[in-house]
């Protein structure tokens, strides 16, 4: 009789509910644990709208104010968090507009679910008013997509994009789902996808190969790690420590692998790529054992390919198997999940110290800190530049603030001399280099993470490509804050203009407006700095303002950002000046 009872009362906690579809799509975000979700409503979408009004005290949409805005947004939320990130928007433009945060998400391998409306299924290829093919046009930029045009299909079409979004090498996917379908009622059941058949997100770890990578770690005298995002994808940030400090090896970072170990950490050798630092991308082409932990070297990394560590044994520690000889030939390829990998590494690792190759290393960084970090953050020149300002904002917020930089030369001065106490501190657009990205990323990462200080680097160029997004900052009351960087130019390609380009600066100078006064027009507290007296001042009041705060500097306009690697050339030629 007891046996009965349980029975029953397993059925019951299993019925199937009879609901809309648009309801089915708020129970399936509740479901995956979702509380905050990006957006921008349209008729396509409203029945969802509709539903999600009900729900608002347990899912909280934010307004942004473009759906661009909305999926970096979300891209914030999730690099900071380590959750999957969601983005809403309707039909037709509002669709096409999460494009390029969608494609910026699977480049830098960001774990998002876009939800978009769509006209009913009836008007579908009739070019009804707010039609777009956002499934064809977003096929090469998401992980996996798909349209709903049955609300049966609902649960289990969202359960996979959450699964598929966050599971082996994270990435952006899309559901578009018809109006009628949104509409249709149907028997609501929930089950989160533990599986996709065909799909093997995260590969098992050949032991063969760790023992090969050992050995060879074990045998060489200049070893050199590069690590990228992977370590701080898979959690593997312990892992990696103990690795290089029972080994011993020098260690440089991708800019998406910055903050896996702290910047003072001894075997911290700086940047790699062609603004890094100036000893580990020559050291790259002096190496024995070049060993590649979750990156893709992408060819900001590599420089000339024909060119790039061809004196080394290469080992490859990666997730994807299609990064495996896509760019870089590997002597050794360790394909699994970098915090597993790195486990079982550590124990067939030889202690070491590597004392002379050590001495390299700071031999190099002696020459770049007197050719150039000691001019960009001690300066002697009347202007201000932009690398003073990241070492105040270092100062005032104790290294504990998470940089969320644009694209451009304050995106390398920040990623050079910010320095990171944690990890998921560096939060920038790296693979597309999308301008805009900041402000946005900048609102999802303080919703995300309330208890870090959230610091947006930003451009006077790309700040004006979302600047509308101050709106939803003046809506929702976030605290981030704001530092433009403005030194009146497109920076970064007016730096090619002037290098490679005899000086001729087309359509890169910028007639700027206030911006002070138009902070303050969306009540956020706005400060200029023009000179270097008022410089520390001006970060402690940022910093100590538990409201939203916008700071403008006003640095050098011609100054560039150095080191560089000239596109085309080897790492190792590298310029100082």
């Amino acid at each position: 009789m007891e046996t009965q009872t349980v029975t029953k009362r397993e059925n019951q906690a299993h019925a199937k509910e009879r609901i809309t579809g648009c309801e089915a799509i708020v129970r399936c975000l509740l479901e995956e644990g979702v509380d905050i979700l990006y957006g921008y409503p349209g008729g396509a979408i409203m029945p969802v709208y509709d539903e999600l009004f009900k729900y608002q005290d347990k899912i909280h949409h934010v307004l942004t104010r473009h759906e661009q805005g909305a999926t970096h947004a979300a891209q914030g939320y999730a690099r900071i968090s380590g959750k999957v990130g969601v983005a809403m928007a309707t039909s037709g433009p509002g669709a096409t507009n999460l494009i390029t945060g969608i494609a910026d998400a699977q480049i830098d391998s960001t774990p998002m679910v876009c939800i978009t409306g769509q006209v009913p299924s009836h008007l579908l290829g009739s070019d009804a008013f707010q039609e777009t093919d956002i499934v064809g046009i977003s096929t090469p930029v998401t992980k996996w997509n798909h349209q709903i045009t049955n609300a049966e299909e609902i649960p289990e079409v969202m359960a996979k994009a959450f699964y598929i979004a966050k599971s082996g090498r994270p990435g952006p996917v899309l559901v578009d789902i018809t109006k009628d379908a949104q509409f249709q009622e149907f028997d609501f059941e929930y089950k989160k996808c533990e599986g996709v058949r065909s799909y093997k997100p995260v590969p098992k770890v050949d032991d063969s190969k760790l023992a090969e990578a050992a050995e060879l770690i074990n045998n060489a005298k200049k070893p050199m790690i590069v690590w990228g995002q992977g370590v701080i994808l898979g959690e593997a940030e312990e892992e990696f420590k103990a690795v290089i400090e029972k080994a011993g090896i020098p260690s440089a970072w991708t800019i998406l692998g910055a903050s896996a170990i702290p910047s003072s950490h001894p075997l911290n050798v700086g940047m790699v790529g062609m603004h890094g630092n100036y000893a580990p991308n020559v050291l790259t082409n002096e190496c024995d054992v070049l060993i590649a932990i979750g990156m893709r070297f992408d060819d900001r990394v590599t420089g000339k390919l024909d060119e790039y560590a061809t004196q080394a044994k290469v080992i490859h520690f990666e997730i994807d198997p299609a990064e495996i000889d896509k760019n870089v030939k590997t002597d050794v390829a360790v394909l699994g999940d970098a915090k597993e990998s790195l486990a079982k590494l550590l124990p067939l690792l030889n202690a070491n110290s590597h004392q002379d190759w050590h001495n390299r290393f700071k031999e190099l960084y002696q020459v770049e800190f007197e050719k150039v970090i000691k001019n960009d953050i001690h300066p002697t020149k009347e202007g201000l530049t932009m690398g003073e300002v990241l070492k105040e904002i270092n100062i005032q917020s104790k290294g504990e603030a998470a940089i969320v930089s644009d694209v451009g030369q304050h995106q390398m001065i920040a990623c050079r001399y910010a320095e990171f106490n944690k990890s998921k501190s560096n939060i920038t657009s790296g693979g597309l280099g999308t301008m805009g990205f900041a402000l946005p990323a900048a609102i999802g990462a303080k919703m995300a993470a309330p208890e870090r200080e959230v610091v947006a680097i930003i451009g006077d160029g790309g700040y004006q490509m979302t600047i509308q997004e101050l709106g939803t900052i003046l809506q929702t009351r976030v605290p981030v804050k704001i530092v433009v960087l403005n030194n009146e130019f497109l920076g970064m390609v007016r730096q090619w203009q002037q290098l490679f380009f005899d000086k001729r600066y087309a359509s890169t100078e910028m007639t700027n407006p206030d911006f002070v006064t138009i902070a303050k027009g969306y009540h956020i507290p706005a400060k200029r700095v023009t000179k270097r007296e008022e410089l520390a001042e001006a970060v402690k009041e940022m910093i100590a303002s538990e409201d939203a705060y916008f700071l403008e500097v006003c640095v050098e306009k011609e100054d560039c950002v150095f080191p560089m690697v000239p596109a085309g050339a080897a790492v190792s030629d590298i310029r100082l000046e």
